[in-house]
C-alpha cells in the first residue's frame, strides 16, 4: 500500500477539517470523509476544504469503500469509544491528544490496537518541529552531559479574556477540559521524549482568569517534577495571563545549557553561546494562513500534523521509518495519561508529591 492510495476518514469537523484534512492531503493521503454531530455544520466545514461526504456516525463511514485508517480530532470524552470502534473495524487510527480520558482508558486501547495489529498514534504532532527535534537531537549527543535541572514556562492570554468562545468541553473537567489536556499534555509528551519517564509530580491546577474553579476546569499548570533521571524540573503554563508572550523551554546539564529561543536552539558552555544546527523534518508545503482570528495557529499545526500524516502513512505501508523522526504511540500516551492523573491526583490533595508507577 502507498500514501497515494490510503484513504482516511477524519472524525471531528472543526480541528479535524481546519488542521487534519489539509495536512493528510499534503501528506498524499485520500480524505475520504468526514463525520460531524451536526450534518448541516459538518457538510459546511467539509465543502471549505473540499470534501464532498459527510457522516454523522463513524459507523456509516466505516462503510465506504476505501477507508482504510480512521483521524479522530474530537472532545477528549469521545475518544475512548471512537476509538474502540475504529479498531474493532480493523482499521488503523490516530487519535488526538489529550488521548484519553484518564490512563485506565489509554491502557485499554493500547490493548485493544496491539491484540488488533493495527498502526495506532497519539497526535503529539509538535514532535516534529524542528526545535525541539533539535533539543532532543543536543541532549542525545550528550552536549550539556546528563540534564538535572529542566525548566517549561509558558504565559499567555488565549483564555484571558472572559467572554471567550470556546466548544462546551472545553472547560468541562467531565469531558476532558482544561489547559492541563488541551495543551500541557504536549509538554508532557515533549519532556518524555526529551529527558526520558517522570518519577514524581507535586502540582496545582490554579485558574488565574476570573471564572468559577470550583466548576470549571482550569486555565493554568504549576508543577514541580523529578524524572527517573534524577532531572528535577518546573513545569508552569497558563493560557490566562495578561501581557507579552512568554516561552522558556530551559534543560542544564553539567557540561552547559540548552534553550529554545524562537524558533532556534542556543547552547550555553565554557565556550560562550551559539546557536545549534536546526534538525528538521522533511519539508512540507508552505501553509496559507488566513486573517480568521479563532484560528491563529494554523501556521505551526499544520507542518508538523503534516509530517505526522506522512509517518502514519509510512507505518501502515510499512516503509522504514527515519529514527529521528518518532510518532507518539499508544504507550507514549499511556504513559502522558499517567503523568496527567498524577498531577490531578496532587492538585486535588493539596500539591502532595504523587509518585508514578508502572512506566514503561
Amino acid at each position: 500500500m502507498s500514501a497515494g492510495t490510503l484513504g482516511v476518514v477524519v472524525v471531528g469537523a472543526g480541528h479535524g477539517c481546519r488542521v487534519h484534512v489539509p495536512a493528510a492531503r499534503n501528506a498524499g493521503l485520500d480524505v475520504v470523509g468526514v463525520v460531524g454531530r451536526d450534518r448541516d455544520k459538518t457538510a459546511k466545514r467539509a465543502a471549505r476544504v473540499g470534501v464532498d461526504l459527510v457522516f454523522t456516525s463513524l459507523e456509516q463511514a466505516l462503510k465506504v469503500p476505501g477507508t482504510d485508517a480512521v483521524i479522530i480530532s474530537t472532545p477528549p470524552h469521545t475518544h475512548a469509544a471512537l476509538t474502540e470502534e475504529a479498531i474493532g473495524a480493523g482499521r488503523h487510527v490516530l487519535v488526538e491528544k489529550p488521548f484519553t480520558v484518564d490512563a485506565a482508558e489509554a491502557r485499554r486501547l493500547q490493548a485493544l490496537a496491539e491484540h488488533a495489529g493495527v498502526v495506532a498514534l497519539v497526535g503529539h504532532e509538535f514532535r516534529f518541529s524542528a526545535d525541539r527535534m533539535t533539543l532532543r537531537g543536543a541532549i542525545t549527543d550528550g552536549v550539556i552531559g546528563t540534564p538535572r535541572l529542566a525548566t517549561f514556562v509558558g504565559h499567555n492570554a488565549f483564555a484571558a479574556p472572559l467572554d471567550l468562545r470556546m466548544p462546551g468541553w472545553w472547560f468541562d473537567p467531565a469531558q476532558g477540559g482544561g489547559w492541563l489536556g488541551a495543551s500541557v499534555s504536549h509538554i508532557i509528551d515533549a519532556i518524555r521524549w526529551w529527558l526520558g519517564e517522570f518519577d514524581a509530580v507535586s502540582a496545582e491546577l490554579p485558574m488565574v482568569s476570573d471564572r468559577d474553579r470550583g466548576t470549571l476546569a482550569e486555565d493554568s499548570v504549576s508543577a514541580r517534577f523529578r524524572m527517573t533521571s534524577g532531572c528535577e524540573g518546573v513545569l508552569q503554563q497558563s493560557a490566562a495571563v495578561w501581557g507579552s508572550l512568554l516561552n522558556l523551554f530551559r534543560v542544564a546539564g553539567p557540561l552547559g545549557t540548552l534553550d529554545i529561543v524562537g524558533d532556534t536552539v542556543r547552547l550555553s558552555d565554557a565556550d560562550g553561546q551559539r546557536e545549534l544546527d536546526p534538525i528538521a523534518p522533511p519539508a512540507t508545503v508552505d501553509v496559507e494562513v488566513g486573517s480568521d482570528p479563532r484560528n491563529p495557529f494554523s501556521h505551526i499545526e499544520i507542518p508538523a500534523t503534516t509530517t505526522q500524516a506522512q509517518i502514519f502513512a509510512d507505518m501502515i505501508a510499512g516503509t522504514p521509518i527515519d529514527p529521528t523522526l518518532q510518532p507518539a504511540s499508544f504507550a507514549d500516551g499511556v504513559a502522558c495519561m499517567e503523568v496527567i492523573d498524577a498531577i490531578r491526583t496532587s492538585a486535588a490533595d493539596g500539591g502532595r508529591v504523587v509518585t508514578l508507577k508502572g512506566q514503561p
